[in-house]
């Protein structure tokens, strides 16, 4: 890699940029590629991987840095020198003499310390509940590796070993996800938006991890499933397809722009039965009408996305104790409101991206001692149920040093019948 003045003041610009922690990253860059958008594709992909990369290791990079000031410059040339392997003669074209006497005193220097080894902060390390040091450790380490592209195949459409052949002949490699039988994980990242496949809605691009929560669902022909928190409905267009387009399926989300997102996916989805509805909140009169009804409800709820990382890096730094907190606060509001909509017999799904247990098994189990009309499904048997091969416990709990997943919890609960 050679890096010219130019590329390096554009990374330094979006360091700068990201290191605020006001915005999302990934909008961060894609906000800055529009204002700039004459930089050619190399330019950009040097800027991002390199950006993206100081994010993953912010941490050790400024107890690298330490005691100077880690000014978006230094952790630009570190991050260069660190991560992207460059040597200090590489970068003589793109700093001063002293700025070169600085590196070379760098180059070695290691960080200390258990943050800087699981790359997390100290509050989220205090809250994982992990059993040592060292779990921390690899944990944290799984989440500052890239995320591989997984694709979910449209069952309606097209079988997964027939869209494993037709990528191969496009010349795209890819194999069999481990976990999900309707899995595909790419070898590289090509772009996929313009392939005939993807515009037919033979796939949809998917982390396994979250193939697996839809799936645990267990939605079937002919029933009334909800889709609490559907989002942009990856998870929605997953258990239309588990119903075969059957029965009706109600995707609900406070956000118009997201459901927005979702026509055109649902468009290419080939599906009939999806019913996208918004909310003006969990206790909408639109949620109450349903009251009962439901035979199967999936809440994704809205967390902290420490799962996440590997994607959102600057997700640890843009999360408090506190936000945390006024999440645990909604996650509680919407398991309760969700729960009124499933009937007798009926099961509803809890899940998150996030790894802390405050907002996860520790949500489970305050429903359960509100609501004893519910009961908890062992995960192990609802996983036998779909046929994946995956053993965790009473709870689904996906990690990326384990699983090559994003992190998830998942808790299966099914509403007693009366007399039970």
């Amino acid at each position: 890699m050679h890096i010219n003045h130019n590329q390096l003041k554009h990374i330094e610009t979006v360091i700068s940029q990201m290191i605020r922690f006001d915005s999302p990253a990934d909008a961060v860059l894609s906000a800055y590629f529009r204002e700039h958008a004459k930089l050619g594709s190399s330019d950009r992909h040097v800027i991002a991987e390199t950006a993206f990369g100081c994010l993953r290791r912010l941490i050790q990079l400024r107890a690298v840095i330490a005691p100077e000031k880690a000014t978006p410059r230094r952790l630009a040339l570190v991050t260069l020198l660190k991560l992207h392997k460059l040597n200090v003669k590489e970068l003589s074209d793109v700093t001063s003499a002293g700025e070169r006497d600085w590196l070379a005193s760098v180059k070695g220097k290691q960080a200390d310390g258990l943050e800087a080894a699981a790359e997390l902060p100290q509050w989220v390390i205090d809250r994982l509940g992990v059993p040592s040091p060292e779990e921390a450790i690899a944990l944290g380490q799984g989440l500052m590796n890239m995320a591989p592209l997984d694709l979910r195949v449209n069952t309606l459409k097209m079988k997964r070993d027939e869209l494993i052949d037709r990528l191969r002949a496009d010349g795209i490699e890819c194999d069999a996800t481990p976990y999900s039988p309707i899995g595909i994980r790419l070898k590289a990242k090509p772009a996929l938006s313009r392939h005939e496949l993807f515009k037919a809605g033979a796939f949809e691009v998917q982390d396994e991890g979250s193939q697996l929560l839809g799936l645990i669902t267990g939605a079937r022909r002919g029933e009334m499933v909800v889709d609490f928190c559907a989002g942009a409905g990856g998870k929605t267009l997953l258990l239309g397809a588990q119903m075969s387009s059957s029965g009706r399926l109600y995707a609900f989300d406070v956000s118009e722009k997201r459901l927005a997102n979702f026509k055109p996916r649902q468009a290419r989805s080939g599906l009939s039965n999806v019913h996208p509805q918004l909310l003006a909140h969990e206790n909408d009169a639109k949620v109450k009408r349903l009251a009962g009804k439901a035979d199967r409800v999936l809440v994704d709820a809205p967390c902290s996305g420490l799962g996440t990382l590997r994607r959102n890096p600057d997700l640890k730094f843009r999360q408090s104790p506190e936000s945390v907190a006024e999440l645990n606060a909604k996650q509680a509001s919407i398991l309760a409101s969700a729960a009124r909509l499933v009937k007798a017999g009926g099961r509803l799904v809890y899940a998150t991206c996030s790894l802390l247990p405050q907002e996860n098994q520790a949500i489970v189990e305050a429903f359960l001692a509100e609501r004893p009309d519910f009961q908890l499904v062992k995960m192990d048997d609802v996983l036998a149920e779909q046929k994946i091969p995956l053993q965790t416990g009473d709870f689904l709990q996906l990690k990326p040093h384990q699983h090559n997943t994003d992190g998830f919890f998942a808790a299966v609960l099914e509403k007693k019948k009366s007399g039970e």
